[in-house]
């Protein structure tokens, strides 16, 4: 495989993902409107799992072709491409509120499973099966949480009379998963091949180009939420896919193949967890919003993170 078809397999890739991610997230929140599912739990699910279901599809697929060093930082670079990144521009486009179960636990909850896996990732400079299971488990607390949480603020949503037909939604989240499937092999080999032609370590490549490439669903999603005032979605997106990365995705990947931790990842670990902090930091105000002053913030920080990436 020469360079070219490797940048032509990258952007195939990562149109196929974004697209997929898109039918995906338009037909299961479709459905989960016509279930009577409130706002914020599709945000914190649904749509969350249905955005990350890129970087779910890259990682796991790297760990299957042995490229650990694209599942740790795509996962890494996502989750803090996600927030200070993503946040960062719908806060700046406008103010986002946050409900009071998004600051007092999902936040926390993202804030302590950040650290858990970097203390796995950095006892063993690996994530082994038994530590998947004990992320995989983690997750399964969360699945039940988000049931109660669904089971506690069930609404009656009244038909949209523009809405597509079961058949058509069904549909959608079928073709999307297929293009996410298919697009996820495209990233990793185009990116693999990159990384060898240009000498550059599957870390950078991991949390950069294919961080950016898997998060384009957030980005998309979360800014066209933050301009329509679906503040919830655009918040549940970021901290329930962050979740679903770690729990699922990392967990996912280290059940299949242990997953090696170059010692490099701790910073980028510890850059998640401050991220994720300074993003509890920025919504516990009086108005207990999201407000563009933090996003600002928020948007520097990345700036200087990715400086201090380029630079090493």
């Amino acid at each position: 495989m020469n360079i070219f078809i490797a940048i032509v397999l990258l952007v195939v890739g990562f149109v196929m993902l974004t697209k997929g991610a898109d039918w995906f997230v338009d037909g299961s929140s479709a459905l989960a409107f016509r279930l009577g599912i409130p706002q914020l739990v599709i945000g914190l699910t649904i749509v969350a799992m249905g955005t990350s279901a890129p970087e779910a599809a890259v990682s796991i697929t790297s760990a299957l072709k042995g490229n650990e060093g694209i599942t740790v930082g795509n996962v890494v670079g996502s989750n803090i491409m996600n927030i200070l990144l993503i946040l960062g521009i719908a806060s700046v486009i406008v103010p986002l509120a946050v409900q009071k179960s998004t600051r007092l636990i999902e936040i926390p909850y993202m804030i302590a499973i950040t650290v858990l896996f970097g203390v796995l990732g950095y006892t063993g400079e690996n994530v082994t099966r038994v530590e998947g299971g004990i992320l995989w488990i983690a997750f399964l607390i969360y699945l039940g949480y988000l049931l109660w949480m669904a089971k506690k603020g069930k609404e009656d949503n009244e038909p949209d009379e523009k809405q597509k037909s079961l058949p058509v939604q069904l549909l959608m989240i079928l073709v999307g998963l297929v293009c996410i499937v298919l697009g996820s092999r495209f990233v990793v080999d185009g990116a693999t091949e990159i990384a060898e032609v240009i000498g550059i370590s599957e870390r950078i490549i991991g949390l950069t180009i294919v961080a950016f490439g898997t998060s384009l669903p957030e980005l998309v999603t979360s800014i066209a939420a933050a301009r329509r005032g679906n503040a919830d979605i655009a918040i549940g997106n970021i901290v329930g896919s962050n979740v679903f990365n770690i729990l699922f995705v990392a967990g996912t990947s280290a059940l299949i193949r242990p997953v090696v931790f170059e010692r490099k990842f701790v910073l980028d670990t510890a850059m998640a967890t401050a991220t994720a902090v300074l993003l509890h930091v920025c919504v516990c105000n009086k108005d207990s919003k999201l407000k563009r002053t933090g996003g600002i913030i928020m948007l520097l920080a990345y700036a200087a993170y990715f400086v201090k990436l380029l630079v090493g």
